[in-house]
């Protein structure tokens, strides 16, 4: 859709442009005692002000920094909002880190002001407060006992409006596009979090341009659960405020699909998991089938897995037309019943898994970017009917991009950082004297202008023999496994590559059980010789594709559970390797068969 949106250059503009243009009861919605509350136009206009003339009244001044931590719900929005009419800096933070990193962020950040979210958040934060040294406001929405209450930040705000009204339309006044909107503090796969500062400008670059390439329009609702203290769950949400589709926030993860049938969902966005768990879903219902409407199932299922966007002819699209009538539209009226448009980043996606979606169509597009390009770099394009499929796209239209000569991505332009809080070392280190961001992402050009992410820089690592491991490519194949849960390839300075890799406990159980192999845990699973055996034909399938000197040998399988909440995963789920090959280096020393230490 093409839109003018030249009056919105200050990301709280988005409000003026709503009013004009989608004045509309159901902007943001929420659940609230199992119902959901909708915040009209209006009413987010409305809080949005009173937070602000709240921050103001508590005393903070244009520039300080105001902290939240909640999930996904309308009142994220408010404070944003609020926050940033008040001339603030918003610094969203993730529910879940550890307590090392929330003493980190919060006094790092100098925050003025903290608004947690429910109490098992408050609980995880609150150890922390002792150790805060600018003794901030701190506020929660749940009714906490000894803590003020977010509805009395929102009175505080309403009884000074008229005082504070003049101050807010100064700043509407006086903001400039470059300022500082946010500091986002990456998630991180080594050490602790830095600070990204984002400016107006940063992320209504990104997001406008995002919304000439969406086809949704403003009478779609979407569903959003990726944390909106993300960059790029984010960026979303303001394309979509912009286009005035409505927004529901999802109780969980785990109420996804009730949801999005729900609000009849016309689009979300997703991390690789979170599409790979939902087609395992679609997997194991064909296995609970029989008879010929287990042949029937498998047949649309195969046949979407194996998808061809382009080049269709008249047979395949008759075949298309029948497992849609006989399988897929089961599949979306489940979802809502609507076509979707779904929008995958973070990490690489199978490949099987974005031709079934889009075969059902709930159209699956891969993009690419990073918190410091806030954040999208190339993306599939809805609007242009593109999916090349295997790669994230085409550069955006609205940066400038290059892959030097070993293949590093590099980008500029308006969508580029403001640099790191604090850090201006760091920042020199990943933007040159020429003004490229260095992502550290190893990328190729497919028919010149498609790009595929093949690993990141720092990952790749060299065997004692010279050659090098690109492990990322690897653990992409392993992960198509049905056995398989998460994976580490390893090997850095060793004579060969092997990995460690969690079972798919799923996958075992239903293994073992239609092979009538008794066990009493999953432990005695891993310990069965027919299981083994089969185990490693998944290995021997990935080693098939590669070359001599990146096959596994020696892999160890394991029943284990990683997370960001147990610290093996950052914040988006990638692999905080470092601390994996320390956990489990009695494991690679098995492996190798001596101390691999000096490798870490």
């Amino acid at each position: 859709m093409r839109m003018n949106t030249s009056h919105i250059t200050r990301l709280f503009d988005i409000l003026d442009h709503l009013k004009t243009n989608r004045n509309k009861p159901d902007i943001l919605c929420g659940k609230q005692n199992g119902q959901w509350r909708k915040y009209s136009v209006d009413e987010y206009i409305e809080h949005s002000y009173a937070i602000a003339s709240a921050l103001l009244e508590l005393g903070l001044q244009k520039g300080d920094k105001v902290i939240t931590i909640m999930n996904n719900r309308p009142e994220w929005n408010f404070m944003d909002m609020g926050v940033m009419l008040a001339g603030m800096v918003h610094v969203p933070v993730y529910p879940s880190l550890s307590l090392e990193e929330y003493n980190h962020i919060l006094n790092h950040s100098d925050a003025k002001c903290i608004v947690i979210g429910i109490e098992s958040i408050y609980k995880r934060v609150s150890p922390a407060f002792p150790n805060l040294i600018h003794n901030p406001f701190i506020f929660t929405i749940a009714n906490i006992e000894g803590q003020r209450n977010f509805s009395e930040l929102l009175q505080l705000g309403r009884d000074n409006k008229e005082k504070w009204t003049p101050a807010i339309e100064q700043v509407k006044q006086e903001v400039k596009p470059e300022e500082l909107a946010t500091i986002i503090y990456t998630s991180g796969t080594t050490g602790l979090p830095k600070g990204v500062m984002l400016s107006h400008k940063n992320f209504l670059t990104n997001a406008l341009t995002l919304v000439n390439m969406m086809t949704n329009d403003h009478t779609a609702n979407v569903l959003s659960f990726l944390p909106l203290c993300h960059v790029y769950e984010r960026v979303i949400n303001y394309m979509y405020q912009v286009i005035g589709s409505s927004m529901y926030y999802a109780e969980g993860l785990n109420t996804i699909a009730r949801d999005l049938k729900d609000i009849h969902a016309r689009g979300f966005c997703a991390v690789p998991r979170v599409l790979e768990s939902m087609y395992d879903k679609f997997y194991n219902t064909g296995k609970s089938l029989k008879g010929i409407k287990r042949m029937i199932y498998f047949w649309a299922f195969n046949l979407g897995t194996d998808y061809q966007y382009y080049n269709q002819g008249w047979l395949y699209r008759k075949k298309i037309a029948l497992a849609d009538k006989l399988v897929y539209s089961k599949w979306r009226d489940a979802l809502g019943g609507e076509d979707m448009i779904v929008v995958s980043g973070g990490s690489s996606i199978q490949a099987k898994v974005l031709k079934l979606f889009t075969a059902a169509r709930l159209y699956a597009y891969e993009g690419y970017g990073m918190t410091e390009t806030s954040p999208v770099i190339a993306v599939n394009n809805p609007m242009k009917n593109e999916l090349h499929i295997g790669t994230v796209g085409e550069f955006m239209p609205c940066i400038e991009a290059k892959l030097a000569d070993d293949g590093e991505i590099l980008t500029k332009g308006d969508c580029l950082m403001m640099g790191y809080y604090k850090d201006p070392e760091y920042t020199s280190q990943v933007i040159d004297e020429e003004g490229w961001f260095h992502t550290g992402d190893i990328g190729k050009l497919i028919d010149g202008k498609y790009l595929k992410i093949t690993d990141r820089k720092k990952e790749i690592f060299k065997l004692s023999i010279g050659k090098y491991i690109a492990p990322q490519v690897i653990e992409n194949q392993l992960r198509e496994s049905l056995f398989i849960d998460n994976c580490m390839v390893v090997g850095s300075n060793e004579d060969f590559a092997s990995a460690i890799i969690t079972a798919d406990v799923n996958g075992l159980h239903y293994w073992c059980n239609k092979h009538k192999i008794p066990y009493e845990t999953d432990e005695d699973i891993l310990k069965n010789p027919q299981v083994q055996a089969r185990l490693q034909e998944e290995i021997n399938k990935v080693n098939a594709n590669l070359a001599a000197h990146e096959k596994l040998k020696n892999c160890r399988w394991i029943i284990a559970s990683w997370s960001p909440l147990t610290g093996e995963l950052s914040q988006t789920l990638k692999l905080k390797r470092a601390k994996l090959i320390k956990k489990y280096e009695p494991m690679l020393e098995e492996i190798f068969g001596h101390t691999v230490a000096e490798n870490k």
